[in-house]
C-alpha cells in the first residue's frame, strides 16, 4: 500500500484539510517493516470507527478528529521490538505527531487530547488511557494484536527479528520459563492470550472476544500438529 491508495482509503473515515500533508509527512517517516506500515495505520483507524459507532450506540460522545489525528501518527516514530528505547516509542511520536500538526496550525484546541492517546496506547509504555478517545486508540490498536492478523503479526515480526517459531522439545512452556525473546509462541501465552482483559471499552472487548477465540483455536491446531 502506497500514501494514494492509504489517502483514497482513508478518505470516507476522515476528511480534513491536514490529512494529506499529513499522510506525505507519515510516508517520510515510516520504516520498512510491515508490521507498522500504512496498512497497519488503516487497520487501526478502521477498528477505532468501529469502537466508535458502538460507543456512540451506547450514548457516548467521541471526539473523532482528535482521535483520528492521533490514530494516523500514532506509531509514526517505529522502533524496532528489541530496541533499548522500545518503550519510548508512544513518547516519541506523541511529540512527533503535535510539533507535525502544530506545522499545520491545525488541530487547534485538539492537540493535548491527541499527545495523550498516542502515548497512551502503547502496551509496553505503561500509561493509562484517562480520555475515552485514548481508550479507543489503544483498544483499536490491540485488536491488531490479536486475531488472524494479530497471529499473523507475531511471526512476520519474529521472522524480522530472527527468532525461532517454538521451542520443539516443549513447545508451550509445560517445563521450562516461558522466552518470547527466544521463541514466537511464547508470545501468545506471555502477552497476546492476556490482552482480552485489557481492553477499555465494552465494543473493544465485544471484538476482542472474537480475536481471542480465534487464537485459542489456532493454538489447539498447533498442539495437534506440534505435539
Amino acid at each position: 500500500m502506497n500514501k494514494k491508495t492509504f489517502r483514497d482509503a482513508i478518505a470516507p473515515l476522515i476528511d480534513r484539510p491536514w490529512v494529506a500533508p499529513t499522510v506525505d509527512f507519515l510516508a517520510d517517516e515510516l520504516g520498512d517493516s510491515g508490521s507498522h506500515d500504512f496498512g497497519h495505520i488503516l487497520r487501526v483507524l478502521r477498528n477505532a470507527a468501529r469502537i466508535r459507532d458502538g460507543e456512540a450506540e451506547r450514548g457516548a460522545t467521541v471526539d473523532w478528529e482528535a482521535l483520528s489525528a492521533a490514530a494516523i501518527l500514532h506509531d509514526v516514530v517505529d522502533l524496532p521490538k528489541d530496541h533499548p528505547e522500545r518503550h519510548l516509542a508512544s513518547t516519541k511520536s506523541a511529540d512527533a505527531a503535535v510539533e507535525h500538526y502544530k506545522s499545520l496550525e491545525a488541530l487547534a484546541g485538539r492537540l493535548d487530547a491527541v499527545h495523550h492517546a498516542i502515548r497512551a496506547h502503547s502496551f509496553s509504555a505503561g500509561v493509562p488511557a484517562e480520555s475515552l478517545e485514548a481508550q479507543i486508540l489503544c483498544d483499536a490498536d490491540r485488536l491488531e494484536a490479536i486475531g488472524a492478523f494479530g497471529i499473523a503479526r507475531v511471526f512476520y515480526v519474529n521472522g524480522e527479528l530472527q527468532r525461532k517459531i517454538c521451542d520443539m522439545a516443549d513447545p508451550f512452556a509445560d517445563t521450562r520459563e516461558l522466552d518470547d525473546l527466544e521463541y514466537a509462541v511464547d508470545h501468545f501465552y506471555k502477552k497476546l492470550l492476556k490482552l482480552k482483559e485489557r481492553f477499555y471499552t465494552p465494543t473493544g472487548r465485544q471484538l476482542a472476544a472474537k480475536r481471542h477465540e480465534f487464537m485459542e483455536t489456532y493454538l489447539d491446531q498447533l498442539a495437534d500438529e506440534v505435539t
